[in-house]
């Protein structure tokens, strides 16, 4: 008797195991046809009733439909939907940082030391995560997940969020290198205006500008020792660099203030890089010299607080508008810690109502983020020769009301749509009597 009861429960606890696996999928070998559908293509244009045409998962064709193809082909009809391209969230922490405080064994984004351009955030990448069917499900396929900490953070690393292990996951390795720029406004220590403490006298300009220095010597180094050719011992933080100098890698620098993108122009200027701005919500401010000088931006968060108190009390929600009037490249992200990320199409569906059109918001969050990843060439649009990464919305993707993801595609491998909340949400109605 003991040996069945144990057995039953052995059972019981696979099948609720089972209930937690979410698997990837399986490579799809063949020929696919999605129909009907209204195509945002991400490059501004729209086509209805239109055919995709996808073979062993890249675009062959996207056009006017005619009559149902036939053969062996998989159909899939998107009458009355909307298709657009695979979402792209610019910069995250998704796959390093699961539960940020509590449970440190989850988490594998910080290093120490300040100078770090040698850590790669690839190899701790956590497929596993119970975070990034969340973003599926809301039409996010892809993300550049980023190190932390210290004044260089290591190198990005492109994801798409379906895969065994971060060697199926990695889309594009090593694509940047993160750089924190110091503040050049004083902050007040709190806890010691709390404790009523004489406060610092300290100079923030000049402490900003001394790590500057700092940080132009070690590239200066850097420089120098890849232009050496031959070395006899390898230095592995200067080798992690390389890339900044031959334009293979970009140099990701986070700033907001008008101060730290100047002295981000200043190392474009002095060491010839692909800079781009991660932060920016004072970019508006210089927006024709960022155009000017080549910079890119990713705005980090639009729903949140005007930076200074001179500003309007919207400027989060207009400043996509300003940079797009300037020429600006830029991208909207979403890097709210309690939402977990899943909300980028809604912070573009604000800018859109704020200055934006809706396809030109769409592209914020699809082409342009490829392009500043430096993956346009495989995604971020639905054109020929490209990656299938595609959605099928039942309504408008940047409307809250109506944004809800009825199939997702990576690679031409339909994606499961399942994911943690969506199995709990089922288990409660279960045990409610409401199914």
């Amino acid at each position: 008797m003991k040996k069945v009861i144990f057995f039953l429960l052995l059972i019981s606890s696979l099948s609720l195991r089972a209930q937690d696996d979410i698997y990837p999928a399986k490579d799809y070998k063949g020929r696919i046809f999605i129909i009907h559908g209204t195509v945002h293509t991400g490059t501004g244009q729209v086509i209805e009733n239109a055919t995709i045409e996808v073979n062993n998962g890249k675009i062959v064709g996207v056009g006017q439909s005619n009559n149902a193809p036939t053969g062996d082909a998989k159909i899939v009809d998107a009458g009355g939907k909307q298709v657009y391209p695979g979402l792209i969230l610019s910069q995250t922490d998704i796959g390093l940082k699961e539960i940020a405080s509590g449970v440190r064994g989850s988490n594998d984004y910080l290093e120490l030391g300040d100078l770090n351009p040698d850590i790669r955030s690839i190899v701790a990448y956590n497929t596993d995560s119970k975070i990034t069917g969340t973003l599926r499900a809301n039409g996010i396929l892809l993300a550049c997940v980023a190190p932390e900490g210290g004044t260089i953070s290591g190198s990005s690393s492109v994801v798409q969020l379906d895969a065994w292990n971060y060697e199926d996951a990695a889309y594009k390795k090593d694509n940047g290198i993160r750089l924190n720029l110091p503040s050049f406004l004083a902050r007040p220590n709190r806890m010691a205006l709390f404790l009523g403490l004489p406060a610092e006298h300290t100079d923030p300009t000049k402490q900003a500008l001394d790590k500057m220095e700092e940080i132009k010597s070690f590239l200066r180094q850097a420089k120098a020792y890849i232009e050496e050719g031959t070395h006899t011992e390898t230095n592995l933080k200067f080798e992690a660099v390389r890339g900044l100098f031959d334009k293979s890698q970009k140099l990701f620098v986070y700033g907001d203030q008008v101060k730290q993108m100047l002295a981000a122009i200043d190392l474009k200027k002095e060491f010839g890089l692909e800079v781009t701005i991660v932060g920016g919500s004072e970019s508006f401010l210089i927006a024709d010299l960022l155009k000017k000088n080549e910079i890119s931006v990713i705005l980090q968060q639009m729903h949140e607080l005007p930076a200074t108190d001179d500003d309007d009390y919207d400027q989060p929600f207009k400043t996509p508008a300003i940079l797009q009037q300037a020429g600006v490249l830029f991208a909207i992200n979403d890097s709210h810690e309690e939402s977990r990320y899943r909300n980028l199409m809604f912070n573009a569906g604000t800018a859109a109502a704020y200055g934006l059109t809706k396809e030109q918001a769409l592209q914020a969050i699809t082409l342009n983020a490829a392009r500043i990843l430096g993956i346009d060439d495989r995604t971020g649009s639905i054109e020929p020769g490209k990656d299938a990464n595609i959605l099928i919305c039942e309504g408008d993707i940047l409307d809250m009301r109506t944004s809800i993801i009825d199939k997702a595609f990576i690679q031409g491998r339909e994606v499961s749509l399942e994911n943690k909340q969506v199995q709990l949400y089922e288990r409660y109605k279960y045990k409610y009597w409401l199914k």
